[in-house]
């Protein structure tokens, strides 16, 4: 096993993965450390709870690095359609209206990863180090220190942050975080559904908080319930049965009859950015440089695009300045006003949702209504939700990507 590599990757994860399998195939030496290694697929798998609604511009970046097909051929649902409505005023957006079969596809996050870890050993210049810990972080301009519990030492030029909200790098390197929470959390339930597969995602707005679903493989769904941690505590704790008949009663009639419940969790809402992404000789990726109102499912999607766009400056950057702070700058301008421009449009539209206030539910409405019929408002909403606006990083692309000469 080599002890110095040119970048680092901290973070397997989606993201992690995606940056390392963006980088194979190249003269870079890339070591990827992950504490677990994730559990295998097997057909009759139940459901796993945590899922994300992968955009086109994800799916493309998925292609490009040839994980797609090994997520393809687990388990996936397409879905055409998006609808969100308050009241009286809604929208709804269709794949149709702009010329593209679908919007996007939910997938289970652990087999999105098992896509990119399947592709992981077809690159000799990729080691993956996992499962393991990390003991302890040493971050230098010059070259950064990584050593794991088991005593060996890892040394490299770039080291990258690919490790989540509370980011390792992130601390190690003394990048401070803007945040702040929502007092509100999310209960995500799986259900059985007694309508078929569905091939549309919606969102009913209250004062309370959203009421959410996504269509999940088969007659199953994905429910999403935003409320007070209080609320959220108290709907996790009760029976199956009861917890189905407080769906029902709760969520609107299009969601038809259900069967089961299959699964629960719950997670508290925020809002996180990092001061900065970039530094000599290290990068923040994913969750380690934002974390995103969920409303929209763009997390994961964005930070595939920070991926994406990484991998792009790494693969053109001359060897003497792969981790030079010139280099790095050019990642952050590509991602960080598009993050914060998604962030901040999150934030607007739940605190606009967010209260009663009588003539602000009457512009919302009245907002929803009138965006239907504006087939410009309505078109640019689906780019932004299918990662195809802003500043796209070549493998998101639909065009064949093209490896630049090293």
């Amino acid at each position: 096993m080599n002890s110095n590599y040119d970048i680092v990757i901290v973070g397997g994860g989606m993201v992690g993965a995606a940056l390392a399998c963006a980088l194979g195939d190249s003269p870079l030496s890339v070591a990827l450390i992950e504490r677990e290694i994730p559990k295998s697929y097997q057909p009759d798998d139940a459901l796993d709870l945590r899922v994300s609604a992968l955009s086109l511009a994800s799916q493309r970046l998925l292609e490009h690095v040839g994980a797609w097909p090994h997520i393809a051929n687990m388990r996936l649902c397409p879905y055409r359609r998006m609808r969100v409505w308050e009241d009286q005023g809604a929208t709804e957006f269709n794949s149709q209206d702009i010329a593209e079969p679908i919007l996007g596809h939910i997938v289970e996050n652990r087999l999105t990863q098992l896509g990119l870890w399947a592709k992981l050993p077809d690159f000799a210049n990729i080691e993956v180090i996992a499962p393991t810990e990390i003991g302890q972080l040493e971050y230098r301009a010059e070259g950064s220190r990584v050593t794991l519990t088991d005593g060996q030492t890892l040394t490299t030029r770039l080291l990258v942050g690919a490790d989540g909200g509370t980011s390792k790098v992130r601390t190690a390197a003394g990048i401070g975080v803007t945040a702040w929470d929502y007092d509100q959390h999310a209960l995500v339930i799986n259900v059985e559904t007694e309508l078929p597969q569905q091939d549309m995602t919606w969102q009913k707005f209250l004062p309370t908080g959203p009421l959410a679903f996504l269509p999940l493989p088969g007659a199953h769904g994905s429910l999403v319930w935003y409320q007070s941690p209080e609320t959220v505590k108290h709907l996790k704790s009760l029976a199956d049965e009861d917890l189905r008949q407080a769906v029902l009663q709760a969520f609107p009639a299009c969601l038809g009859g259900l069967g089961k419940v299959l699964a629960r969790g719950s997670f508290p809402l925020c809002r996180q950015h990092a001061q900065h992404y970039v530094r000599p000789g290290l990068a923040l990726v994913g969750d380690a440089a934002h974390r995103i109102n969920p409303l929209a499912g763009q997390g994961v999607n964005i930070g595939f695009l920070d991926a994406a766009a990484l991998a792009e400056v790494l693969l053109a950057a001359r060897p003497s300045q792969l981790a030079s702070l010139s280099t790095l700058s050019r990642y952050e301008r590509m991602r960080r006003f598009d993050n914060l421009k998604m962030m901040t449009a999150m934030d607007v539209f739940y605190h606009a949702f967010s209260n009663d206030l009588p003539p602000l539910k009457l512009l919302r409405n009245l907002g929803l209504g009138l965006a239907d019929k504006l087939t410009p408002v309505k078109h640019k909403v689906m780019a932004e939700a299918m990662g195809l606006s802003g500043q796209i990083p070549k493998l998101a692309r639909s065009v064949a990507y093209t490896r630049p000469a090293p």
